[in-house]
């Protein structure tokens, strides 16, 4: 062909209205689409990085951990499957059925295999660094993803003088979970990524528990065990729950939301299935024992202890378990409480029975101690230490029928416009129901200044032990007042009646002008009615050492100073009568001195 016609081809400057006119090559049928060029770039780029970790191709890949090995290296690794995950995302969009795919996808498998590799190896090798207790406890280095990427090794290096040994490693694993998960998550890999979690977190969580001593009992292991048995477990549960709840779980947790925090999903069915087996056994034994064991007063003490060892705790609980597959966990925990509180309401009133049925009838010698009243007011001022949980499980608990006693022996404030706190109203009426049972057993006694000084040692005793524990803030200051008056009623009383002929005897309105025979009759009145008095009233015995003393002061105010006077004013008289000796039998000190000596006992 002619030169001429070439030239005349390519650069004639004359226009052409045909439609082929321009150059052929711009829309040639070979170019290939964007996506596919960044797919060629990007398999270029990080071809060689994935498959030098192939296990199944190389020797490094094969006996070395990525992330042991060299940290730049696994920033690079991390970074290379993001990119390919990018690739692969647009050219799916773009062209589904490219050829290049099936490269990628290759490639793709064997990097989460490497991943899935190295998140096994740092969570099998790392496991005392990232035990619950450490990462509970320890305050966590919280850079992101982001910053992890954009550090320089300085900066690394650093940062990583500034902290232990011990909590750089633990972490840097940390850091190194945390960025594979991502990474297998947002490429699709989740499953792959989780069930490995799973599986060795769950195994740690598990041998915690089995540490800590939780066992999973059956209903009929609970009925036939023991109870000195079953109280070891109990105590063995409280420390446990404090160390689960505080450490194990909270740790757990901990790790779980800072591994997968970008994924609410995989971190919520994580922690769930890691725990939720372990908690269930935890907050379960409570309400197994609650609902097996035989009910009694002695057994209250333990489960007031389970039903702390829950709600001390509960916003921690509720914290962690907030999850919405974890609510079965927190709904077990709560069913716990119902049911130990169940127990002590029945047991209290069970309690509160056995005081109004105590049928024995024998009087206590002297007038002391009832062993009812020690027993009632020993467990009493022990279950005031529980005042706060109490306060809780008797909150919906329905006032005491007040028309079952006397009413003005209750002596607590209480009133429609102002209720008082249940639990101290129930220690109010458990008091009243021992005092009217007292109030029956003195009547056992054949001599009414006994009666009374039985009344007055006993309620004494009530008080004292009020006074020593926290009954006092729960009765407050009216009810001692009330009950304090009482005690010096009940003194008064056994005075009159076991003194008062003694006091009779001595005539205050005597003079020189009586008769010696007068005079003499009074001095026998008086000798005979005290030795009787001495004699019956020094078998009695007053534990409290201020009511002894209080009763011992009354009874010399009130003969001492009438007989002295008696005594200095007809003594030379009879000392002159015939057989003198036999009228003036005692002196005034020998009165005091025997009044002095009497009410022998031990101070509560």
């Amino acid at each position: 062909m002619p030169r001429k016609g070439v030239t005349s081809f390519c650069f004639s400057p004359k226009p052409s209205s045909s439609t082929h006119s321009l150059p052929r090559f711009a829309f040639s049928p070979s170019q290939p689409s964007l996506s596919e060029t960044v797919m060629d770039r990007t398999l270029a780029t990080v071809e060689s990085t994935i498959m030098k970790w192939d296990p199944q191709t190389t020797t490094v890949g094969r006996i070395t951990s990525l992330f042991h090995h060299n940290r730049r290296e696994a920033r690079d690794f991390i970074q290379a499957v993001n990119r390919l995950q990018k690739a692969m995302h647009l050219l799916l969009t773009d062209n589904s059925t490219s050829c290049k795919l099936a490269r990628a996808k290759s490639l793709m498998q064997i990097a989460m295999k490497r991943l899935e590799k190295e998140f096994y190896q740092i969570l099998s090798m790392n496991r005392a660094q990232l035990d619950p207790e450490s990462v509970s406890t320890r305050s966590l280095r919280t850079s992101s993803t982001s910053d992890f990427e954009e550090e320089d090794d300085d900066c690394v290096r650093v940062g990583n003088e500034m902290i232990s040994e011990i909590e750089d490693a633990s972490t840097l694993a940390m850091e190194d979970l945390r960025l594979i998960a991502e990474c297998m998550v947002s490429s699709g890999h989740a499953k792959e990524c989780t069930q490995v979690y799973k599986i060795i977190r769950k195994s740690i969580v598990d041998e915690g528990i089995y540490r800590l001593g939780v066992e999973k009992y059956t209903s009929s292991q609970i009925h036939k065990m023991d109870w000195q048995a079953l109280e070891l477990r109990i105590q063995s549960w409280r420390n446990a729950v404090r160390i689960a709840v505080k450490t194990l779980f909270n740790g757990e947790r901990i790790l779980c939301d800072h591994v997968f925090a970008s994924s609410d999903s995989n971190r919520e069915s994580c922690f769930t299935e890691i725990t939720k087996e372990g908690a269930m056994i935890l907050f379960g034994f409570p309400e197994n024992v609650a609902k097996n064991s035989k009910r009694s007063a002695d057994k209250v003490f333990r489960l007031l202890d389970m039903y702390t060892g829950i709600s001390d705790h509960w916003l921690e609980i509720d914290s962690i378990f907030s999850f919405q597959s974890t609510i079965t966990i927190k709904s077990q925990a709560l069913t716990s409480l119902i049911k130990l509180g169940a127990f002590v309401k029945a047991a209290l009133n069970d309690f509160e029975s056995a005081v109004l049925k105590d049928s024995t009838k024998s009087p206590v010698l002297g007038g002391g101690i009832h062993h009812l009243t020690t027993e009632v007011m020993t467990y009493l001022s022990i279950l005031a230490d529980y005042s706060n949980i109490l306060s809780d499980i008797l909150a919906d608990s329905p006032p005491p029928a007040k028309h079952s006693f006397p009413y003005s022996y209750f002596g607590f404030p209480d009133s429609d416009e102002s209720p008082a706190p249940p639990v101290s109203l129930k220690m109010a009426w458990l008091i009243l129901a021992l005092l009217c049972k007292l109030d029956a057993k003195a009547k056992c006694y054949n001599d009414v200044s006994l009666s009374y000084l039985f009344l007055a040692n006993n309620l004494q005793y009530v008080v004292a032990k009020v006074r020593a524990s926290n009954l006092e803030y729960l009765l407050g200051d009216e009810w001692l007042t009330k009950h304090e008056s009482t005690v010096k009623q009940f003194a008064a009383n056994y005075e009159r009646h076991g003194w008062g002929d003694v006091i009779d005897s001595i005539p205050s309105n005597l003079t020189a002008a009586d008769t010696p025979e007068k005079i003499k009759e009074t001095f026998k009145k008086f000798n005979t009615s005290f030795n009787q008095a001495y004699k019956k009233q020094s078998l009695c015995v007053v534990p409290h050492r201020k009511l002894r003393d209080d009763i011992k002061a009354s009874i010399a105010r009130k003969i001492e100073p009438l007989y002295r006077e008696f005594y200095s004013s007809h003594r030379l008289r009879m000392q002159r009568a015939r057989n003198s000796v036999s009228v003036v039998r005692f002196a005034p000190e020998d009165v005091g001195h025997h009044i002095s000596v009497m009410f022998f006992g031990t101070e509560e």
